[in-house]
């Protein structure tokens, strides 16, 4: 946990990443698109690692979190959550209209329910 709050985690995952991607793409035959991912990436760990008197990049980078911070970063994912969750359901009524069997946008919705009640469980458990 410490070193998620480090304000060089998320520069340097952003940067990994990009490697990764950047790997995969060009395994893929597309070193090119592989290229501008990491840009992207590396471009975007940078304006995190440089934007520090930012309030909103120091709370997304960790080393700026409050308790207010951690509350908007909650409602932050409940929502990116919710919005996943329609693209999935939506994505599984698509591939059954067009006759396929919805894979693998059903594994994750799969994956995402049966995740949400294992934490309602323990969270239940805990509280």
């Amino acid at each position: 946990m410490r070193m998620a709050r480090s304000k060089w985690f998320l520069p340097c995952f952003s940067v990994l990443l990009g490697i990764v991607i950047f790997a995969a793409q060009w395994i893929g035959g597309d070193p090119g698109s592989g290229l501008e991912s990491l840009g992207i990436m590396a471009v975007f760990g940078a304006v995190v690692l440089f934007g520090g008197r930012s309030e909103t990049i120091r709370g997304l980078r960790g080393d700026g979190r409050d308790e207010r911070f951690r509350e908007i970063d909650i409602h932050a994912t409940a929502i990116a959550g919710v919005a996943v969750i329609t693209a999935i359901i939506v994505a599984v009524l698509v591939e059954l209209a067009r006759g396929h069997n919805g894979s693998p946008y059903a594994w994750l919705g799969a994956i995402g329910g049966l995740a949400y009640l294992v934490a309602i469980i323990i969270f239940r458990l805990r509280g």
